[in-house]
């Protein structure tokens, strides 16, 4: 049962991942891209800072807004 949920929550990340890059970039290539490299982009972006200031929160919000 365990099992079931690292999968879900690998699977809801790099849908969060795919938010990301498509609020900052808006291009398809590098949204396909960013989908198979999905754990490095997410942690690329923590590091560089841009999801400070509570952006981590206000970008996916902005797609149900």
């Amino acid at each position: 049962m365990d099992r079931n949920k690292g999968g879900l929550l690998y699977f809801l990340l790099g849908i969060y991942t795919l938010m990301i890059s498509w609020h900052y970039n808006h291009s398809i290539i590098l949204l396909i891209i960013h989908y198979i490299f999905w754990p490095i982009y997410l942690v690329y972006e923590l590091l560089i800072g841009h999801l400070a200031h509570d952006l981590w929160k206000t970008i996916p919000a902005s797609y149900f807004k």
